[in-house]
């Protein structure tokens, strides 16, 4: 094997001066007629073989292909980008979780719903009667706050909701799972199950209104549930199946909770 000469007319324009180039020089001369940057190369001969350097930074020995062909030299390579995996939900529940507080009607009366929030989207959801006597009786005005995993004395777990009051002190409600229904509290637990394995909300919230109930008041609070996890829908998501009742497209988005029709803009909320 010889070394090819630069005035070879196979080599493209490049190689005709790599001999006098510096490995470093990534100025204006190292660009092709393709306005794409070209590495730097030296060669060295030794007594059994040709050695190549190729100044590329942030290129690996294994992202190069060299091939000699007809006395024709040719370098080429590829930089391959790996697609990193959204990070999700952690596998284990954080033992304090900010929390939004959001109130629903349940046939005729009043509800709440604390949702548990990782990156401002939901993870978790317990819902109970608003009420100081067989419920939580929230002021008005909370609308935040965290929902914290606490251990009994029995090594069995409660959920306890704490805020900040009007004058800066934390209050804590204890037993959450303790003062709601527990009928409601299971769904619940299966709605929660099903956020924290990462399923879109928009496909959560057709899940739960999906849900066949035999009993009114649930399917009452099942639509209620749906209301308050529409909000985290992102705006611009597609809405599947949905077709506008005003002009029938089917070009339907969620936009601030509500579903608006992109054809002729009428929207729907609820």
């Amino acid at each position: 094997m010889t070394l090819l000469k630069r005035t070879n007319a196979y080599l493209p324009s490049f190689w005709d001066n790599f001999f006098s180039r510096d490995l470093m020089d990534w100025g204006t001369s190292n660009f092709s007629s393709t306005d794409t940057t070209l590495p730097a190369v030296n060669v060295k001969e030794t007594d059994e073989a040709f050695e190549i350097e190729v100044a590329a930074p942030g290129m690996s020995k294994g992202d190069f292909r060299v091939n000699l062909e007809n006395n024709t030299l040719t370098i080429s390579s590829e930089k391959k980008e790996e697609k990193k995996k959204p990070a999700g939900f952690p596998t284990k529940r954080p033992e304090i979780l900010e929390a939004d507080v959001v109130r629903f009607r349940n046939n005729k009366e009043n509800w709440v719903a604390f949702i548990g929030l990782i990156d401002n989207m939901p993870y978790e959801i317990f819902t109970g009667l608003s009420d100081d006597e067989d419920g939580i009786l929230l002021p008005r005005s909370v609308t935040k706050g965290y929902i914290i995993k606490n251990w009994e004395d029995d090594e069995t777990s409660r959920y306890d909701f704490q805020y900040i009051n009007k004058r800066g002190y934390k209050t804590t409600i204890e037993g959450l799972s303790y003062k709601f229904n527990p009928v409601y509290w299971n769904y619940a637990k299966l709605i929660s199950g099903v956020l924290r394995h990462g399923m879109p909300i928009h496909k959560v919230v057709e899940l739960v209104t999906s849900l066949q109930l035999d009993n009114e008041t649930i399917n009452s609070w099942k639509a209620g549930v749906a209301r308050a996890l529409k909000k985290y829908i992102p705006n611009g998501t597609v809405a599947e199946d949905a077709h506008c009742g005003d002009c029938g497209s089917n070009e339907v988005v969620y936009q601030e909770g509500c579903l608006v029709c992109m054809s002729c803009g009428s929207s729907k909320c609820g």
